[in-house]
């Protein structure tokens, strides 16, 4: 995407209020206008001055007073109008701030996981939030004000050959000069600020990671490690950054001594046609006013086209995101589920994380509608990925998998979610209360629900531990919690939504031996009249499931009840002597 389409972007970004941004444009406009006449105004001010001292008649008086009643009006206009353009920029800046951070939230919080696991999280909030700032930075600073400056410089500055050729045209020259100057030092830069960008976004990566994961760098005592590391990070950003500043100071001087020359140049000039009675003092004094006006609006522009540069690199990584299209999305035309029965069945599955190597291959097998089916295998054999197909983290290759006879994929996925419950191996908690956590399941659920979920779960008790109870905040990822209650409050998550199908990726993994028991009692209640899809390590928690299907590359190598697969001496029987729970032979 180049920079003007990048830029048109941003200002279709204004949604709904794009017609409060034409009108606010088109005010900058009349308020160059203003800024323009003042000057001319002032001028004729001056030659009426001049010419009350040869002329002393009342006509001539009333004539300057009224100049003077008009000059003064514009001011007292420029000034009420600026105010009521800035108050109006400043709002719809900040509105569409927030409205493009909630689309682009929500956009994200679509994306398939396999998007998320490529980009580092500290990386996906940076990008969000700088791009939106840069593009309501961007909004504020050109309705508030940059557009009178285009304005001026675009619009008006042809008008100066109007008053008077000589004059406009060495004003004409004169910017000339100064916007190729300009032009060569954005060009210059623009591939060096996407350079430094990037390091920008590694140093949030380096410093978010460090973060997340202190405990191990505090035990691990990696403090000096990682400090020194994010140091070495900002010496190559500042390695970056300094040499675009650098070229933008060149510019500011430039301005500064543009602003000198021209005024300089516009005295001699008019000194030059004055004494040969070819231009007015009030002339002169129009025009070296109207080059000051045009040299400051000029360094505004030039400090706006510095941010606008430097943002570039901010607002193409935002957009990058908003354009990249879910692999996982509604077809067009998908249906709505209601509550189903639960059946499922997987039909010559195939699924590649990497289009290498095959993650399961060729999958069949079928799940009747409140059956228990539990998945075993070697860690990487397929059986995360076959549930997670499932509730259609990632869609197959090849192959379908039906609910009921239905293919998951002709469906809504908020639909066939709402009927999938998944407690994940890793415990995942929101930074908020209990209660919050909990209601994830079913922000509807009553109190009694809550109550109900939690003690199904085993989880009573850790709320009653809380001083604050169902209100005590967890922690980021829950980590003021242990594994085990973190794991409680996900299952009583899970339990509270109560879903036809509910799937527990080794949701017993983070319990003692006490509490596993607890849990194991209250999830057989919790299984009954549901289908239950269970991945278990632990083979003694899957001793009951009416099936167990055991995974190996992929493939599903064997399956049967638990002492039918012993009894047949095969992979699962190995499993099973590993794991003690059947006798090695003599």
């Amino acid at each position: 995407m180049n920079v003007v389409r990048l830029y048109a972007r941003v200002f279709r970004e204004l949604g709904p209020e794009r017609r409060l941004g034409v009108f606010l444009g088109l005010a900058n406009v009349v308020l160059a206008g203003t800024a323009f006449a003042e000057p001319v105004l002032f001028g004729r001010i001056v030659d009426g001055l001049y010419a009350l001292e040869s002329k002393h008649g009342p006509a001539m008086f009333t004539a300057v007073v009224w100049m003077m009643v008009a000059w003064a009006s514009f001011g007292l206009f420029t000034i009420g109008a600026s105010v009521f353009v800035a108050l109006h920029a400043d709002r719809m800046s900040h509105r569409r701030r927030m409205a493009v951070i909630a689309d682009h939230f929500e956009h994200t919080l679509a994306l398939p996981q396999s998007f998320h696991a490529s980009v580092h999280s500290g990386k996906t909030l940076k990008v969000m939030l700088d791009g939106a700032s840069a593009m309501f930075w961007l909004w504020l600073s050109l309705f508030r004000q940059q557009a009178a400056s285009f304005a001026t410089v675009l619009l008006l500055l042809p008008l100066t050959l109007v008053l008077d050729v000589r004059m406009g045209l060495l004003l004409v020259g004169l910017v000339a000069v100064f916007g190729v100057l300009t032009w060569q030092v954005v060009r210059k830069t623009q591939t060096m600020q996407g350079d430094a960008e990037r390091l920008h976004s590694e140093l949030a990566e380096r410093a978010s990671d460090a973060i997340g994961n202190l405990p191990v760098v505090q035990s691990f005592t990696r403090i000096e490690a990682e400090v020194r590391d994010l140091r070495d990070t900002i010496a190559r950003v500042l390695t970056a950054q300094i040499p675009i500043l650098s070229w933008w100071a060149v510019v500011s001087v430039a301005t500064r001594a543009s602003s000198t020359l021209a005024v300089v140049a516009i005295v001699l000039l008019g000194a030059y046609l004055n004494i040969h009675g070819q231009l007015s003092v009030g002339q002169i004094v129009t025009f070296t006013s109207l080059a000051t006006i045009l040299i400051a609006r000029l360094d505004q522009i030039v400090n706006f086209c510095s941010f606008a540069f430097a943002q570039t690199p901010k607002i193409r990584e935002f957009f990058e995101v908003l354009d990249t299209t879910p692999a996982v999305r509604d077809r067009a035309g998908a249906i709505a589920l209601s509550r189903i029965r639960g059946s499922v069945r997987f039909e010559d599955v195939t699924f590649s994380y990497d289009g290498k190597r095959n993650a399961v291959e060729r999958l069949s097998f079928a799940v009747d509608a409140g059956e228990t089916v539990a998945l075993v295998g070697a860690t990487g054999s397929g059986k995360s990925t076959t549930l997670a197909l499932l509730h259609r983290a990632f869609d197959p290759q090849s192959g379908r998998i039906l609910v009921d006879g239905i293919d998951i994929r002709d469906v809504t996925l908020a639909s066939l979610r709402r009927n999938v419950g998944v407690v994940f191996q890793e415990p995942m908690l929101f930074a908020r209360t209990i209660r919050e956590n909990v209601l994830v399941g079913n922000v509807e659920a009553t109190d009694a629900e809550l109550v109900t979920a939690l003690g199904r779960a085993q989880a009573t008790e850790v709320v009653m531990r809380q001083p604050s109870g169902l209100d005590a905040l967890v922690g980021e990822r829950g980590r003021s919690l242990s594994g085990g209650e973190r794991q409680r409050l996900s299952i009583a998550r899970a339990l509270l939504k109560n879903p036809p199908i509910l799937v527990l990726d080794e949701a017993t993994s983070a319990l003692d031996a006490g509490t596993e028991a607890k849990l194991k009692r209250a999830l057989d209640e919790a299984t009954k009249n549901r289908t239950t899809l269970v991945i278990a390590h632990r083979l003694a928690t899957v001793r009951n499931a009416s099936r167990i299907l055991v995974f190996d590359e992929g493939r599903i190598v064997e399956e049967g009840t638990f002492d039918a697969l012993v009894a047949r001496g095969g992979r699962f029987a190995e499993l099973a002597k590993a794991q003690f729970m059947v006798a090695s032979p003599a």
